[in-house]
């Protein structure tokens, strides 16, 4: 049997990404290690651009309603405030749940910019392509809409273009007339666009007592959706304590029935009756904020009963990120 000769690891040349030029994918790598690109300094650029971010909105002003506006209420905007100066010509800058024809980004007629958030992205950070998309739309032409695309993986993220300081404050709207600077004058095709858009909208509240807690009206029930901030192991040892002890309802009639994994945080989800509104949860909610507080605080083990009632709150789970 030959005897195997000892495996040595070459030291790979370094380059600077700066450095690197752009070649095909099966084109020898510049950096002259004398592997593919797509093998060597490709994989890694590839990968950069397309590994997910689980937490795209940290660090932002109010990550709990970003979330909320993407993946759970229908009709919002929310003016943001840019670290820089607004570009001349660019009165202000405002994100909204979803645009028309879902266009990524539009600048209006007067200049206004709108960024919609609902869009699908194409890598895997979504604050990136956010950015792409803002800075592309404060230099677009007045009355056009901005195209979708995979923003540069050294690009800027919402964390370096919007001021950290500035108040994220949604307005939850019942309709899509904020598509349009006057909705009653529209013309029919963009009328009945409107109209569609508003029939398939469920009613829905932003709670003012609580951070991040959105009432909604289904047919058959009312639900409380509320993103907390909190890691999610703590939350659902928390919420199953609660669970256990007959404290995890918002009143009469409600029941804390699971969770959505949103953009790295957990959303826990309640029933209400069909007859309770959002202003009837408003004190149940602040309540059980303090009682969450409390559990959040206790590291004892958990009980049989709470161990049972995590598992059940586990199961029923959904990702929607």
């Amino acid at each position: 049997m030959a005897k195997k000769r000892p495996q040595t690891k070459s030291k790979q040349p370094q380059l600077k990404d700066g450095e690197i030029p752009v070649v095909g994918a099966r084109e020898p790598c510049p950096c002259g290690s004398g592997r593919r690109y797509k093998a060597c300094h490709g994989r890694s650029a590839a990968h950069a651009v397309t590994e997910l971010v689980q937490r795209p909105f940290e660090g932002l002003p109010g990550e709990g309603d970003w979330i909320a506006l993407r993946e759970l209420v229908p009709a919002a905007t929310v003016e943001l405030k840019l670290r820089e100066d607004l570009p001349e010509g660019v009165p202000s800058v405002t994100l909204a749940t979803v645009l028309p024809m879902a266009w990524p980004a539009l600048r209006r007629d007067d200049g206004s910019v709108l960024i919609g958030l609902q869009n699908d992205t194409a890598s895997g950070d979504i604050s990136r392509d956010l950015a792409d998309t803002l800075q592309r739309a404060l230099t677009a032409e007045p009355g056009t809409p901005v195209q979708g695309r995979r923003a540069p993986a050294d690009g800027p993220r919402l964390q370096d273009l919007l001021d950290p300081q500035g108040a994220f404050e949604p307005v939850v709207h019942s309709g899509f007339e904020f598509w349009v600077p006057d909705a009653e004058n529209a013309t029919p095709e963009v009328a009945a666009s409107l109209e569609r858009a508003n029939a398939a909208a469920i009613a829905t509240v932003k709670l003012s007592g609580v951070d991040a807690a959105y009432w909604c009206e289904t047919p058959d029930k009312n639900h409380l959706r509320w993103v907390m901030p909190y890691a999610e192991e703590q939350l659902l040892d928390a919420l199953a304590r609660l669970h256990a002890a007959g404290q995890s309802g918002l009143g009469e009639g409600t029941r804390l029935v699971g969770s959505f994994r949103a953009h790295g945080l957990t959303v826990p989800v309640w029933d209400l009756p069909s007859g309770v509104g959002a202003e009837d949860v408003e004190k149940p909610a602040a309540e059980f904020a303090e009682r969450l507080a409390a559990a959040l605080a206790t590291d004892a083990p958990l009980t049989a009963d709470e161990r049972r009632a995590r598992g059940g709150l586990t199961n029923r789970q959904v990702t929607l990120s």
